[in-house]
């Protein structure tokens, strides 16, 4: 079966001179495009990193990060993405139905099918497969964050289409199962550092211990440091600091979204950040953003019951049913948390109904933007939190560290 997505002109608006891969892919209409305007570094930022991760200097060749993002990008049912890599010299025996004959890209390719399907049920010898297969420490972040940002991209593409009244249409995803399929989430009570590893949710502080070796804290370079400037030093920030050009754009992209008080209250980005956590089943990212909604809403007990949901999943770790997520939850919130998980959803299930419900409810274009945003950018922090390390429980004089 051909896999090359027929072409297609790309239109959109875009603001200003500022390239917008995302705006551009999801064809902006005005009203969408001026409300997105309204925060120009969360454009500016997203753009930067995909532009460090796929024209960057980087251990793995340009073509094959870009056809390792088209291969992630058919997961999401998003052919404009596809293409958007394709026409950018992807290399195209990896995003093919068929497997790649070389061992070392046959591993990276069944990585990224299970960080972009199943990343709950990635695993520390997942890592060590691609080690196994050729790949350097700096090579497995690259890949961890070609697909974990294609899912970011994904969503904010798909999202900002909703708001314009498009519902989702996905292609045919790529005929074979990952290697996830019919494994079950660990239920280990020790972690990778022989720490107590928790199990369930939670709105307590939690650390985070890498499975591939960060970067040593003596050994940072400057740019390394600045990369994560305002972040704990923790494993996560110098693991992730072994691509710092990508760093250094999300972390400022982190910033752009959550840290600002214009827009959708903080209190509701941080809650589709935690209901997003919940469709992926990452518990720490889920304790880091519970706490914080709970704390800036002053409604502890509803953040719990959205924490307290146990989802049923299919064999590929996917929920079957989100609905529950918004019981018990107030007419504003049960919409935000709905709209919020079915974006998270691989492939996304948020419909132009929900939006619409969101608008009749008072949200406004520039809030719906950053709902999209907060909701996209999780699905990326959730894959990286979920296929590079485990969570444990700290103990007092352990700084807790961010997704």
């Amino acid at each position: 079966m051909s896999t090359t997505p027929e072409a297609r002109p790309e239109a959109g608006h875009v603001t200003g001179q500022v390239a917008d891969d995302i705006g551009r892919l999801a064809g902006l209409n005005e009203r969408i495009a001026a409300a997105r305007a309204g925060k120009p570094l969360v454009i500016e930022r997203a753009q930067q990193a995909g532009e460090a991760l796929f024209e960057g200097n980087a251990p793995v060749p340009a073509p094959v990060r870009r056809g390792l993002a088209a291969l992630a990008a058919r997961w999401h049912g998003l052919d404009d993405l596809v293409r958007h890599h394709a026409d950018r010299d992807a290399d195209p025996t990896l995003w093919d139905d068929a497997l790649p004959a070389d061992p070392a890209l046959r591993a990276a390719v069944a990585h990224v099918d299970l960080v972009t399907l199943s990343p709950a049920l990635a695993t520390r010898e997942d890592l060590d497969r691609l080690v196994a297969a050729g790949w350097s420490t700096d090579a497995v972040v690259t890949i961890s964050q070609t697909a974990a940002f294609t899912a970011f991209q994904a969503r904010a593409i798909q999202g900002l289409r909703l708001l314009q009244g498009l519902a989702p249409d996905p292609a045919p995803a790529p005929a074979r199962p990952t290697p996830g399929r019919g494994r079950r989430k660990s239920a280990a009570r020790t972690a990778a550092n022989g720490r107590e590893r928790p199990v369930a949710y939670t709105r307590e502080p939690l650390s985070w211990t890498a499975w591939a070796p960060p970067v040593p804290t003596d050994e940072l370079t400057e740019e390394q440091e600045a990369s994560f400037r305002g972040k704990t030093n923790g494993e996560y920030f110098r693991l992730l600091a072994r691509l710092p050009a990508v760093l250094a754009a999300r972390t400022a992209l982190d910033a752009a979204i959550f840290a600002t008080r214009e827009g959708l209250p903080r209190a509701e980005r941080e809650l589709a950040a935690a209901a997003t956590s919940k469709v992926t089943d990452c518990v720490y990212c889920a304790s880091v953003h519970a706490r914080k909604s709970a704390q800036l809403s002053k409604r502890p007990e509803d953040v719990d019951r959205l924490l307290a949901v146990a989802l049923e999943r299919d064999a590929d770790w996917l929920p079957r049913d989100i609905a529950p997520l918004a019981e018990g939850q107030d007419e504003r919130w049960a919409a935000i948390v709905e709209f919020a998980a079915a974006l998270a959803t691989t492939p996304v299930t948020a419909t132009p109904d929900q939006v619409a419900r969101l608008r009749a409810l008072g949200l406004t274009d520039a809030e719906l933007t950053d709902l999209v945003a907060a909701t996209a950018f999780f699905t990326w922090a959730n894959r990286l939190m979920l296929s590079l390390g485990d969570p444990y429980w700290p103990d007092a004089t352990t700084t807790p560290q961010q997704p």
